[in-house]
């Protein structure tokens, strides 16, 4: 199976019906309550892999704290990249900037933060479970004080979604929102750093994202049973490669 276009995975978007349009619909309910919940004054915000910026971009289109809000968007596709400085300009949100290079490095949000919404959409259905935990971990450094991350990741099995809100709980967030619809196979949540932020410190790759092909879980192939009498072959020895 080969990876998506990131540019014609975004089409699904555009059915109301569809599993990404009702996601996204979950998500930009989170951003509303998060710049809600914040006091008085200007809000930071940065999204990693941001896409074409449709979560925050459609959260933020009418709403009445907008001009509150400064954001940094970040995306490796350039074509996503161009969508979304559109429609921040369409939507008159003058303080959204949309940068073309790599959320994986810490160095892509040098200047903008801490912040105090945190995107990470769209991210943890793409990287290993080992990434997604030491991401977790690093999100602190990212964050302002109270600071709250919205997280998206699908529920099929083996479902990791309780394991990621331990990770959560483990590196100093408070859960404020967990929801997984019936007979959605997605989950949104929403954390608040209960701990001290930490410094930015030197560039660290946070994750990356690797093939579907990767990620499947490998089933399980049940042993074939030798005939009677049979020895097993023996194992080759070591190959040299040139």
């Amino acid at each position: 199976m080969s990876d998506p276009d990131w540019y014609e995975w975004h089409q699904p978007y555009d059915q109301p019906t569809s599993a990404l349009a009702r996601r996204l619909a979950l998500v930009q309910a989170e951003i509303v309550n998060a710049i809600q919940s914040f006091p008085p004054g200007p809000i930071r915000a940065i999204s990693l892999c941001a896409g074409q910026g449709r979560d925050l971009i459609g959260a933020l289109t009418n709403h009445p704290r907008a001009d509150d809000v400064s954001a940094r968007l970040v995306e490796m596709d350039s074509r996503n990249v161009d969508v979304a400085v559109l429609s921040a300009a369409a939507a008159g949100l003058r303080g959204i900037e949309v940068i073309c290079g790599d959320a994986s490095h810490t160095s892509a949000f040098e200047g903008a933060v801490p912040a105090d919404l945190v995107l990470a959409c769209g991210i943890f259905g793409n990287i290993t479970d080992a990434d997604i935990e030491s991401t977790i971990a690093a999100l602190p450094r990212l964050c302002a004080r109270d600071a709250i991350v919205i997280w998206t990741r699908h529920r099929k099995a083996p479902d990791l979604t309780p394991q990621i809100r331990r990770w959560f709980a483990r590196s100093g967030f408070d859960e404020v929102s967990y929801r997984d619809p019936p007979k959605a196979m997605f989950a949104v949540g929403s954390n608040r750093l209960a701990v001290s932020p930490r410094p930015l410190g030197p560039d660290t790759e946070l994750f990356r994202f690797v093939s579907r092909a990767d990620l499947e879980p490998v089933p399980d192939v049940k042993k074939r049973e030798r005939p009677p009498g049979r020895r097993p072959p023996s194992a080759p020895g070591p190959t040299r490669r040139g």
